[in-house]
């Protein structure tokens, strides 16, 4: 097995071989300067290590693996536009920078691309795959309108199972369909294939929750965008619902007064009551509670330990990090 470093070099090095047109000029610009950063690429890594799991890496992985990261990239270009974001990556987002019609355009471009590299891979099981990946991408849209439906919600009405419904579509359903494909390029067996989605999914959970805890107790620095940025949009996140659920009458009534004062007052205010309630500490159960659920699912595929060993150092990557 290669290790996580090595097959993302591997996979970053073949992402230069996608090729956009050169016109329009602005719009393939936009799109170009999306893309060339040098992301965590922890989707496709996932699905190439996924296959690997079970075989030797099939060209395949690699070629979803180039549709999954655009398609991915297609959700952040229109999140920003939905979230009025104004950094992604430490770097204007790409609205800014060339307006909001050509990010919508950049972003269907994205898309379309992606299931082009999907139609590319084996017919035998093709079909199949491109099945998954839709299901997986209407599930995505239907987890963003929860999303949007939250931040209009009154926080009384939304429990936290109704987060952790809106998390696995919006985010965990990508990482948990990453890993169910690469098991099936590499011929894992249905059950096999399952618990690789497992793992992925809850390994998403347990990224998405740790996201939130970092988007209050995170370094604007490191994360290459402002701290409490959920605070400001007024997301119902875990740690709001987390606070929320856990606080008394008085303390609820502080929680909603602090989300509604002005920009800066408001991220502190939160955050103080944020650390009163010990959703810091809450969160970080959390994070390890689905951590722990996933690697229970890749306990249970038959084959030798130190092939799963590389998928530990990935979740590694993945949670124990500051962006």
């Amino acid at each position: 097995m290669h290790s996580f470093a090595k097959i993302y070099e591997l996979f970053q090095n073949q992402l230069g071989s996608i090729g956009f047109p050169s016109s329009p000029e602005n719009l393939y610009d936009s799109v170009v300067y999306f893309m060339d950063y040098p992301g965590k690429r922890i989707r496709p890594v996932l699905c190439l290590m996924s296959n690997e799991l079970f075989n030797e890496i099939h060209p395949d992985s690699y070629t979803v693996g180039n549709g999954i990261e655009l398609f991915h990239n297609f959700t952040l270009v229109h999140d920003d536009i939905m979230d009025r974001s104004i950094l992604r990556r430490g770097r204007p987002t790409l609205h800014i920078k060339y307006g909001e019609n050509t990010a919508i355009l950049a972003g269907d471009i994205l898309l379309i691309h992606a299931f082009s590299f999907l139609n590319k891979t084996n017919e035998a099981y093709r079909g199949l795959i491109i099945d998954l990946f839709s299901e997986m991408a209407c599930k995505i849209c239907e987890g963003q309108q929860m999303d949007i439906d939250f931040e209009e919600s009154e926080i009384e009405s939304i429990s936290y199972t109704d987060y952790l419904k809106m998390i696995t579509f919006k985010t965990s359903v990508l990482l948990g369909t990453a890993a169910q494909i690469g098991a099936i390029i590499g011929s894992a067996n249905a059950q096999q294939q399952l618990y690789m989605y497992e793992f992925g999914k809850n390994m998403g959970i347990a990224f998405q929750i740790q996201d939130d805890f970092l988007d209050a107790f995170g370094d604007t620095a490191k994360m290459g965008k402002q701290v409490g940025s959920d605070i400001l949009e007024n997301k119902k996140t875990a740690l709001l619902l987390k606070a929320f659920e856990g606080a008394n009458l008085q303390q609820k009534k502080q929680l909603k007064d602090a989300m509604k004062k002005p920009g800066e007052s408001r991220i502190h205010a939160v955050i103080d009551l944020y650390k009163e309630l010990q959703v810091d500490q809450w969160a970080n159960e959390a994070i390890m509670h689905y951590t722990d659920i996933a690697f229970s699912s890749l306990d249970k595929i038959d084959v030798p330990a130190y092939k799963k060993e590389k998928l530990t150092e990935l979740a590694n990557f993945l949670l124990v990090r500051q962006s």
